[in-house]
């Protein structure tokens, strides 16, 4: 499912088109926000989003061998819920 499949679904269910769009485009932006201030998104039923931070690390170019260095950085991880985990079994 797309971005635009998922307002096709939110507006089937709810409201009209144009304010679903407005709505999934209020919760993304809101889970952008929180994450940008490195605050995990937390939904129930659903799951987590966090922004993990790495450390910087040697690694090795797979095709020379030669030895670099990896920079650290920051991901952000999603952690499935408990009840998002048993629907996907």
């Amino acid at each position: 499912m797309n971005k635009a499949q998922l307002i096709e679904a939110v507006a089937k269910n709810t409201c009209t088109k144009k304010e679903a769009q407005t709505a999934v485009e209020t919760l993304l932006d809101a889970i952008r926000g929180s994450l940008k201030k490195k605050e995990p998104v937390t939904i129930s039923g659903f799951g987590t989003f966090k922004v993990k931070e790495t450390k910087a690390r040697m690694g090795r170019n797979p095709k020379t061998g030669e030895a670099i260095q990896i920079p650290a950085k920051k991901k952000i991880a999603f952690r499935a819920s408990k009840e998002l985990k048993e629907i996907v079994k």
